[in-house]
């Protein structure tokens, strides 16, 4: 079997060019069916994400293959963009680097942040996107069914995808979950509802929370967030009265300055009976005076006492790196063995059938002359042993060489050499 890759990543395209590259869903299937048009033996799959626009191709022999030049230029000339300004920053692979590559990517260690999971869904809903349009058959069966199980296994034997790297997730997930033992029962203030706001709560909620308000500048935002993810909202105005109230903050605003200080702070606490609460402020610049954290029932972090965990954690997973590639290597040779068994099961069927065939005729004719002559049945039985050994003995060599090379570039060739000589058709 015969694979190829090309495609644009982060890795070499600046995110303007992989803008102009990528495809909707839409431009997928279509993009799809033009190519498997003009090369009808051809499997694909085409994955196009913020990072990475990659073409995956398969066919069983080369020449049914297009050239990486051809689909780099088919791909750039489809979104429209001149292949000559793109093709420097192209990377193409073929063989077993594409099956390396895949593994690769679905196991998240090619990311641009090592080890998010995105990536392996993203990786799925390509490959259903080329089953529904018929453009992935056996091979890519295989091959795709494998690189999931490959990020299974990453995931599961190492501590690549255990390790929170982005700032909302190490907050709610390694900070506030040593403060609680669980969100359920805690008043949670989240103040903003931008990005960063967002993804947070949604953090809040995958662990438990179900007492969070939103308190953010335009209300109707707050409100909308809030439906979205199952939240309360408050008006700006309420924010004091919110926050003295509140067993867990999270703020998130871009204010120019500190929204909350530390004597306003003191005077709302003032009115009610104090209580102990963790505030994480993840805005930059900071949106709490860092004074308050004088306040002896009040623990206050900021995006730079976060950002040292993101660091720990970041290299944490890099040194689980060695040990997940070792995973993609294992697997993708375990893949190419088997793909090459399979590859090479029917002829090696078809040759031991038309030996079989012609042992059967020489012996019956011969054992025909002999039974005139009083054959007694032992030196039959010797013959047909004599037989079988001759025809194992002849095959073993050729098929032998079959099993040495299955995992070589010449795997192919002497599978076509095998079939030239032996005259073995389809």
């Amino acid at each position: 079997m015969q694979w190829s890759m090309v495609g644009w990543s982060h890795h070499r395209t600046p995110v303007e060019v992989r803008e102009q590259l990528a495809f909707s869903n839409q431009q997928i299937g279509d993009a799809l069916q033009k190519l498997t048009k003009q090369f009808p033996n051809l499997e694909a799959v085409l994955l196009s994400t913020c990072n990475r626009v990659e073409l995956y191709c398969a066919a069983a022999s080369a020449d049914q293959l297009p050239t990486p030049n051809f689909l780099g230029q088919f791909l750039s000339e489809y979104r429209g963009v001149d292949y000559s300004e793109v093709e420097s920053q192209v990377t193409a692979l073929s063989g077993e680097d594409t099956i390396r590559h895949l593994f690769t990517v679905a196991a998240s260690l090619d990311s641009m942040v090592l080890g998010e999971a995105q990536i392996l869904s993203q990786v799925k809903a390509a490959y259903e996107t080329a089953c529904e349009g018929d453009f992935a058959s056996t091979q890519m069966h295989q091959a795709f069914q494998r690189a999931t199980m490959v990020a299974k296994r990453v995931s599961n034997e190492t501590e690549i995808h255990k390790r929170r790297v982005s700032i909302p997730s190490v907050a709610v997930s390694e900070i506030a979950s040593e403060f609680f033992e669980s969100f359920e029962d805690k008043r949670i203030l989240l103040i903003g509802a931008g990005e960063m706001g967002t993804e947070t709560l949604r953090y809040l909620i995958d662990h438990g929370a179900n007492r969070v308000c939103v308190v953010n500048r335009s209300l109707e935002r707050a409100e909308q967030l809030s439906r979205e993810l199952g939240a309360t909202a408050a008006a700006w105005e309420e924010l004091y009265r919110h926050l003295v109230e509140s067993d867990l903050v999270v703020s998130t605003t871009g204010a120019s300055q500190p929204i909350v200080t530390l004597e306003d702070f003191r005077a709302a606490r003032a009115q009610k009976a104090p209580r102990a609460v963790l505030i994480l402020d993840l805005a930059v610049p900071r949106d709490f005076e860092p004074r308050v954290s004088e306040l002896s029932d009040v623990y206050l972090f900021t995006v730079d006492d976060l950002q040292e965990v993101c660091d720990r954690n970041i290299q944490a997973r890099r040194d689980e790196w060695p040990k997940a590639k070792r995973i993609v290597e294992e697997e993708m040779r375990r893949f190419l063995d088997e793909s090459a068994h399979r590859g090479s099961g029917a002829t090696i069927k078809q040759l031991r059938e038309q030996a079989e065939r012609i042992k059967s005729e020489e012996l019956n004719r011969l054992l025909g002359k002999l039974e005139a002559r009083g054959l007694k049945q032992e030196v039959e039985r010797e013959l047909e042993m004599s037989f079988d050994r001759l025809v194992n003995k002849l095959l073993h060599p050729p098929l032998k060489s079959l099993r040495e090379n299955a995992n070589s570039s010449q795997h192919a060739n002497l599978l076509e050499a095998l079939r030239r000589l032996f005259q073995l058709r389809d």
